[in-house]
């Protein structure tokens, strides 16, 4: 059977899954729960000395769409608001009753040389296997200019990152935020600190629903709201293209990545192995289905991996991020047509009405035996996909190559391209 074992930036753990910083990992008795349903690691619960925390009631708001619950998922929430004296023999309890188990500290407190090494004597006295500096938390901490204050500063980062390698042996966890215009500038600050790995996405900034009975962003605590974190499913996409970017920049390609971001299922973690990541971690999927979720992640990636002949996570870490491109290294050549099969075909006409409404009108209708037939149109087909993507029916359309192996031409290399012309 394939070989789970995840390695990343000196931790070691059995399988790769780790339940993110968050209300799931705030106490001994969750992470004991965790462990006990098969998670290979945790992140504790930010922990913090001053100022002190005091969290409010509601925390959490919700996206639902088409029926689906929590989508998306938001929340006000603030780190632990728990003693750090207490969290730390709990911590140290932990560890040592479970040391194949990744113990990973998150951390968060304020810009300066002194709080950062006070803190650090700490938790190191708890056995932990490393620390993840808490640079994304966008709501409440960073009002205190913590959290994403400092995350978009890479300055603050690569300081912060460079006093922590100075004042501890501990491996050092930077996680970022997704708020910010370019991951890179971040990322790089976290490697020219010294880090040993990052951590990413942290919550983007979000106001989930608006509550038009009280007029107020939920969710609503006496009658108003602010803005909070948002994560879930609906993160994912956000969080694969920032951990694609990083693995394949070159000053950061020597740092290990830690992946999260809407992480539900052993194919979401493929796909963030794949990009690049390290471990994965998981939060929101937790907080909805339970703990013994990682039953069905393991099983499902291990069983993935033994048919696709993978052994050891590093033998697919990083593939796809090898054929990540900038739109203009795309093949210009390559030409694909719809193709729409008859005998799967439900004649709900959702093809017909995407591409004739908001597209290139390249699939035509009419009348055969009393129903409706619909064929692509191939002189007008562009191989946009959209058809393929509102069928209702997999496999129903399918995408088709018809450019006959026509050498590999790039944007730069195009006739077309104005450029050329003027170079010509």
């Amino acid at each position: 059977m394939a070989d789970l074992t995840c390695k990343i930036a000196g931790v070691t753990s059995p399988n790769p899954f780790w339940l993110a910083s968050a209300p799931p990992t705030d106490k001994e008795y969750n992470v004991v729960r965790a462990f006990e349903a098969g998670w290979g690691g945790v992140v504790w619960k930010t922990l913090g000395e001053d100022p002190p925390v005091v969290n409010v009631s509601s925390r959490y708001g919700a996206t639902h769409y088409n029926g689906t619950k929590i989508m998306g998922f938001n929340n006000i929430e603030l780190i632990t608001d728990r003693p750090l004296d207490v969290n730390l023999k709990e911590i140290e309890r932990v560890k040592k009753n479970w040391p194949d188990r990744a113990m990973v500290v998150s951390l968060m407190v304020p810009c300066n040389e002194d709080a950062w090494q006070k803190i650090l004597k700490r938790v190191e006295t708890t056995g932990c296997d490393a620390i993840e500096l808490n640079f994304g938390c966008p709501h409440g901490m960073s009002e205190r200019q913590m959290g994403s204050a400092v995350g978009q500063v890479p300055e603050y980062i690569r300081d912060v990152t460079s006093w922590c390698k100075k004042h501890s042996d501990l491996p050092v966890f930077v996680k970022l935020t997704p708020n910010i215009t370019n991951i890179l500038y971040p990322a790089r600050a976290a490697v020219e600190g010294g880090a040993d790995a990052v951590s990413l996405i942290n919550t983007i900034n979000s106001i989930t629903a608006v509550n038009l009975d009280v007029m107020a962003p939920e969710p609503v605590v006496n009658g108003v709201g602010a803005h909070g974190g948002y994560c879930g499913p609906a993160v994912k996409p956000i969080a694969l293209c920032m951990i694609a970017e990083i693995a394949r920049d070159a000053a950061c390609k020597s740092v290990p990545i830690s992946g999260i971001g809407g992480i539900s299922t052993w194919r979401d973690a493929a796909e963030f192995i794949a990009l690049g990541s390290g471990s994965v971690q998981v939060c929101t999927a937790a907080m909805h289905h339970g703990f013994k979720i990682v039953e069905e992640m393991t099983d499902g990636l291990s069983n993935w991996m033994d048919e696709k002949g993978y052994k050891t996570l590093d033998d697919f870490r990083g593939l796809a991020a090898k054929n990540f491109r900038n739109w203009n290294q795309l093949d210009m050549n390559y030409d694909i047509k719809a193709k729409i099969d008859p005998e799967k075909c439900i004649n709900c006409g959702l093809c017909h009405i995407a591409c004739e409404d908001t597209s290139h009108q390249a699939i035509s209708v009419a009348k055969q035996d009393g129903k409706n037939v619909f064929t692509v149109v191939d002189q007008d087909c562009v191989g946009c996909n959209l058809c393929m993507h509102v069928c209702p029916v997999d496999g129903c359309i399918t995408m088709n190559r018809v450019d006959n192996g026509k050498p590999y031409m790039t944007w730069n290399e195009d006739p077309r391209n104005p450029a050329n012309k003027k170079s010509a």
